[in-house]
């Protein structure tokens, strides 16, 4: 019951997370000025009358009151059924479907390789306190902590795009070649600039805050025992400093989750690749409520159970915050 209780309560924090996040987009969607018909009509807009378009809104439910459009909405939601995308002419789940596969390769390869670079350039920069390698590794850090996302993306593009031809200009395959027909190697070679850019955005954070951790560790008393006994600092930070640095780092990548999601939406718009934040782009561009609902949910979800095993690495690191969650337990 003890183990039970605190699941219980972070899947209920977690619905309670999702319900807002639901609220305030539907709400920030209602209060944009792209009027869904007109942006659905597109061009033939001049050639619909008033008429026409008061049964297109009555169709989607548009001349309801905004709480019945919600409530119809979730109650759609809740029993399976995301809606309709205006945008794409398909549903929803189709839409996501497509694109989800995309977004995972791009967005999950670059997390783990960001986690893994910036986990080991930690710990080298904490072992080696103030030389070389350490005032390298926090410079670099510091310069791609404070560069957004989509000016790294276009950096890259047109370096290694334009200027020297070493990739794709852009999407996940050649252009005029269906998707079942794309390669492997292509595939690969249309997602390596991407998934660089991602990469080197997601790294910084974790290599200071290992680096941080590290620098702690160092200053332990049994590791200058260890230096006393005359060990090497290359063994001290395979024996000590990542072993003890490991559980806080995965909490900190799994809380990254976040930080790196939403820079592959940017991403993925600077270099047209087709994964989920390009589609949430376009349906807010195009008013495509039900497609940047579903999306902005998903995307809160993989966030939020993010966080959620954050936090459970952090109570198996330290027993004093999981003794602080089973004294409230009755």
């Amino acid at each position: 019951m003890r183990l039970i209780a605190p699941l219980i309560s972070a899947l209920a924090r977690l619905a309670a997370l999702l319900a807002f996040v639901a609220l305030c987009a539907f709400l920030l969607v209602k209060l944009s000025p792209i009027d869904p018909v007109d942006a659905y009509l597109g061009p033939a807009i001049g050639r619909v009358g008033e008429a026409q378009r008061a049964a297109i809104a009555a169709a989607w439910g548009l001349d309801r009151p905004w709480p019945a459009q919600f409530l119809l909405w979730l109650g759609n939601l809740l029993s399976g059924d995301a809606g309709y995308s205006l945008s794409y002419n398909a549903p929803v789940a189709e839409v996501i479907a497509a694109r989800a596969g995309p977004s995972l390769a791009l967005a999950g390869t670059s997390w783990f390789l960001s986690s893994l670079v910036g986990f080991v350039l930690g710990i080298l920069a904490g072992v080696y306190e103030n030389t070389p390698l350490d005032r390298f590794v926090r410079g670099w850090s510091f310069v791609l902590a404070s560069t957004p996302t989509f000016w790294l993306a276009i950096l890259m593009l047109t370096v290694f795009s334009v200027g020297l031809g070493w990739a794709p200009l852009c999407c996940a395959g050649p252009i005029g070649v269906r998707p079942q027909d794309v390669s492997l190697m292509q595939t690969l070679s249309h997602l390596a600039l991407p998934l660089v850019t991602l990469t080197l955005f997601g790294v910084a954070q974790i290599a200071l805050h290992t680096r941080a951790k590290a620098i702690v560790i160092m200053r332990s008393d049994h590791v200058r025992f260890a230096l006393a006994q005359g060990a090497g600092r290359a063994d001290i930070a395979m024996r000590h400093v990542a072993r003890n640095a490991a559980l806080p780092g995965i909490a900190l990548m799994l809380a990254s989750i976040g930080e790196l999601f939403g820079g592959a939406m940017l991403a993925e718009q600077v270099f047209a690749y087709p994964g989920l934040g390009r589609a949430a782009v376009d349906a807010g561009l195009q008013g495509d409520v039900p497609l940047l609902l579903a999306i902005t949910l998903l995307t809160a979800l993989v966030v939020g159970l993010g966080g959620m095993a954050a936090r459970l690495v952090a109570k198996a690191v330290d027993p004093r915050l999981r003794d602080a969650d089973l004294a409230v337990v009755p």
